[in-house]
């Protein structure tokens, strides 16, 4: 099964901030999301749904502080990261 990360403008400019803010993470996001592209479901992504008011999106880590949070369209195979952060970023 292939994947495909599908970005939107609001998640790209969330990415560029966390980024400027964490440049020495630059290389765990981005491992972190060619692993998301080529198995979302791997381990190490510790993948799971969210409830609540969060109901419909996951979460992956990126480390054991920081997560990318994301819609998972099986049907048609998408990923649509909705925002990354530290836990109270992503969640609150």
């Amino acid at each position: 099964m292939t994947w495909s990360l599908v970005f939107t403008d609001a998640y790209d400019r969330r990415a560029s901030r966390w980024l400027k803010r964490h440049p020495d993470l630059r290389q765990q996001y981005l491992k972190t999301l060619q692993l998301l592209e080529a198995n979302p479901f791997h381990p190490s992504l510790r993948l799971h749904a969210l409830s609540g008011r969060l109901a419909g999106v996951h979460s992956v880590s990126i480390n054991l502080s920081y997560r990318i949070t994301l819609e998972l369209l099986i049907q048609d195979e998408r990923i649509i990261p909705v925002n990354v952060g530290d836990h109270d970023a992503v969640y609150g």
